[in-house]
């Protein structure tokens, strides 16, 4: 059997009793590729990633990793996938290197503990108990294993909840490397900004389906001139010089609608010298908060009465 994907979702919907929690919800994962899964509290990410990894049966649709049915083929997925869980923990008096050294044991030829002690930094505490850790150590440790089968596939649930910004950039290092040796990812986060750095792919859900999903670039929109300046300026007047729709997103940012360009530049660092205000900075488009934030009030709009 030829497996294209290491990952696919497709048509899949969840209910609980009424609660429609996943509805028609499809994407795909390539092997050496990271996706993200975004969306506010209760738009079903969690729900998905648990039933991708056998913990839920669909109530219609398919759901398959590496070509097999994660119910129905259940040791076999467990083998191959490594997945870190928002649920989940140590008995309390171990440490990380006894854990990982127990649960090195099921596995044929898992990866070193001290290979993954190091990768993790983990080393300092490894002969913590689990209740003295960080929830940042924490965190990491239930990272190194889901990391101890040499897994093809990784679902990290809120990888970086409770880690401090050294321990994320771990983090983000260990996501690029997993990548480059042919790891397919799946992640889900609240975090914007750690997704913007790590992802291939991006799909957005909210109230339990697709709004949108891909690169960063596609979900960027049309281009755009997105000015931060000293002070305020007339919108208006910068739109008729520009030759451009114009939006204030504040007294002091503007979006232009139109791609950056020298010429495009020039007339408007004219302007600014023209009524004494300086260009601060210029991006060329939406970061992936401000599409994010824009996605989801559209959609919050069109669900009022």
């Amino acid at each position: 059997m030829v497996v294209s994907n290491a990952v696919e979702v497709n048509q899949l919907a969840v209910s609980f009793g009424s609660l429609r929690a996943v509805d028609d919800v499809s994407l795909h994962v390539a092997y050496g590729e990271v996706v993200t899964l975004l969306g506010p509290n209760g738009a079903g990410k969690t729900t998905v990633v648990e039933t991708l990894l056998g913990f839920r049966a669909p109530t219609s649709g398919t759901v398959r990793l590496h070509g097999l049915n994660p119910l129905r083929d259940h040791r076999e997925v467990v083998v191959r996938t490594g997945a870190l869980l928002q649920r989940g923990g140590v008995w309390f008096p171990m440490t990380p290197r006894q854990v990982l050294e127990l649960t090195a044991s099921y596995y044929d030829a898992p990866r070193g503990t001290n290979e993954l002690l190091e990768l993790l930094d983990l080393e300092r505490c490894a002969r913590t108990p689990w209740r003295r850790l960080s929830g940042g150590e924490q965190q990491r440790t239930l990272l190194a294993l889901a990391l101890l089968g040499r897994p093809r596939v990784l679902v990290l649930d809120e990888p970086t909840t409770s880690v401090d910004p050294e321990g994320r950039q771990v983090i983000r290092d260990l996501i690029a490397s997993e990548r480059d040796r042919g790891c397919a990812l799946l992640v889900t986060t609240h975090e914007l900004a750690e997704a913007e750095r790590t992802s291939d792919r991006v799909v957005i859900m909210n109230r339990g389906h697709v709004v949108i999903a891909g690169t960063l670039d596609e979900l960027a929109g049309a281009p755009e001139m997105i000015v931060e300046l000293s002070g305020p300026v007339d919108a208006n007047q910068l739109a008729a010089r520009l030759g451009c729709a114009v939006t204030a997103d504040g007294a002091n940012q503007f979006r232009c609608a139109t791609a950056s360009s020298p010429e495009r530049i020039s007339v408007l660092n004219g302007f600014l010298t023209s009524v004494g205000v300086t260009l601060i900075s210029l991006r060329t488009r939406a970061s992936l908060e401000e599409r994010y934030m824009e996605l989801i009030e559209q959609e919050r709009r069109e669900v009022r009465p």
